[in-house]
Parts: C-alpha cells; structure tokens; sequence
C-alpha cells in the first residue's frame, strides 16, 4: 500500500503539466515577442529595481560614515568608515537577539506552515455539507485587525503564565492562518483528486494521504508559506513589545528599538550605529531570499491555478 501511495505522488498524470513546464513556456513566448516590447519590458524591471533599491543603498552608504556626515547627500559611504559595524556589534548583543529572530522565526514559521496544510488539507479533500461557508468564515478572520485581538489574547498568555516568554511569539501559529489556509488549499485543489482516491483504494489513511501523497506534490507552496511567515516574523516589532521584558529574550527589531531609544531619538544621536544595526538585521532576509528564489518562485507560479 505504501509503495502504491509513493508511486501514485510521483506518477505523471495527463493533463497536468509539471511546474517546470508551466515556468518554461512563458520564456518560449518572450522569444517570439518584438525586440522593442522586449527592451522597453527589460527597462521597466530594471527601473523599478534601481527605485526599490535606493533606500537599501542609501542605507548601506549611510551605514559606512562618520556619524557628522551620515545625513550628508549622496549615496556613496565618503568618508568611508567601516568601524561603525564594530561600534554596533559593541554596542548592543546582536548575535544574542539574531539567534533568538532565528528561533522565533523558525518556529514561528513551521508552526503556521503545518498547521495551515493540514487545514488546507481538509478543505481541499473532504466534501461536507456547509464546506464553504465554514471556509468563508475561516478567510472572514483576516477582516479583523491584530488590535482587535490583542487584549485577549495576551490575557489567555497571562493566564497560562507565559508572558515574559517567547512562547507566544510564536505558538499562536499552531493553530494556522487564513490567508496560508486559502494559499495552501488553491494549490491542493489544482491536484487531481484521482491521485487521492487511487491511493484511498490501496488501503492508504487521511494522514497518509497528507504526509505521503499531499505533502511532497505542495512542497513549493509551503516553502512559499514558510518564506512569508519567517519574513513576517522576522520584522514584527509589536508583539516583542508586548510579551517581552528580558533583555537576553530580544528578538531583533526588539533590540533594534532599544538601540534606537539609547543612541537615536533623544539619546546620544550616533545614527551610525542605528544604521550599521538595521543593515545587519536586513541582510539575513536578502540571503534567505536568494537562496529559496527558485522554488519561492515556483511556488509563486503554480499556486491558485484552480479555485
């Protein structure tokens, strides 16, 4: 049973295309279009990088100044001062709060991830009567904003003593999210629903229709789910504030914030420092990035052909 349920997740089915395919015949049809479409089309994405990138640019060339010439025009770091990054790592215990984003942001992210496939899981497979409505209230929880929420769910943490920890920075995700839910239950509904019923044939279980069938065909629009969920947790500012009190504990927009109040607003105005720090915080995301662009982008693309 088991190797007819491996089989059947890895068997090609007619009409479907691989997500490699679905990725290849776009550049097929940027081959035929006219040379000048394709030059103004490379322009535009080239302009519209070089806008995003500025501020980052600007940052970095900030980053590497004098603290009397931080603000001073140009984008290029003249004077050059590299001890600024020294300064900051002396400043602060930014390998501390880096580890703690890290942990946070892991399990942060693999909680919302599993959590939402399974849910997604059951709303792609399973035909019950009110189906749709209950998934409509799911995707009506992204109405309420997180200030709607905020009180009672720290009351629910201070009742099971947790505040003061970084438990409910991230177990909260356990219990998923909507907008992953929709993600994850698009790309489940583009799979047929033969692969699923051949294996229930061979004797296969709802949990192993999730782990050995379900599970490797979306592993691009989870690695999506957990991209976004780690990048969310990664600079979310408000909930470290409201849980967190010890130091050791900070994550690193919470540490970024004190480094802020010490040595920016109001305090001893060295903004090389704030700077060096929030290039140090930045460049973690632009490497995680680099490294899951391929399937991120797969993930992208293959995601909501069918609703």
């Amino acid at each position: 049973m088991t190797a007819a349920v491996e089989r059947s997740a890895v068997a090609p089915v007619s009409g479907v295309e691989p997500a490699g395919t679905a990725l290849r015949r776009p550049a097929a049809q940027e081959g035929r279009r006219p040379v000048w479409q394709r030059v103004l089309f490379v322009c535009a994405l080239v302009g519209a990088a070089v806008i995003f990138m500025l501020p980052f640019v600007w940052l970095i060339g900030a980053s590497l100044r004098p603290r009397e010439y931080v603000f001073a025009p140009g984008f290029l770091p003249v004077p050059f001062a590299p001890d600024n990054y020294a300064d900051a790592w002396r400043a602060a215990p930014l390998v501390t709060w880096l580890l703690n984003s890290v942990v946070v942001g892991v399990a942060a992210a693999a909680a919302v991830t599993l959590s939402s496939a399974w849910v997604a899981f059951g709303f792609a497979y399973f035909r019950f009567p009110g189906r749709n409505l209950l998934f409509g209230l799911v995707l009506a929880t992204m109405m309420l904003p997180f200030a709607v929420t905020m009180i009672p769910t720290y009351l629910i943490w201070s009742e099971l003593r947790l505040t003061g920890t970084q438990v409910p920075l991230w177990a909260g995700n356990l219990f998923g999210s909507a907008f992953y839910i929709f993600l994850l239950r698009q790309f489940l509904l583009s799979l047929p629903r033969e692969y699923f019923e051949a294996a229930r044939v061979d004797g296969a279980s709802y949990p192993q229709l999730f782990w050995k069938l379900a599970f490797p065909l979306i592993r691009p629009a989870l690695l999506v789910a957990f991209v976004f969920e780690f990048k969310a947790s990664w600079t979310d500012l408000l909930k470290p504030l409201i849980y967190l009190r010890d130091e050791h504990l900070y994550t690193l927009p919470r540490g970024l914030k004190v480094v802020l109040d010490r040595f920016g607003y109001g305090g001893e105005q060295q903004w090389e420092v704030v700077l060096a720090g929030s290039v140090i915080a930045t460049v973690p995301m632009i490497i995680l990035f680099f490294l899951a662009q391929r399937h991120f982008i797969e993930g992208i693309a293959t995601t909501g052909r069918k609703g």
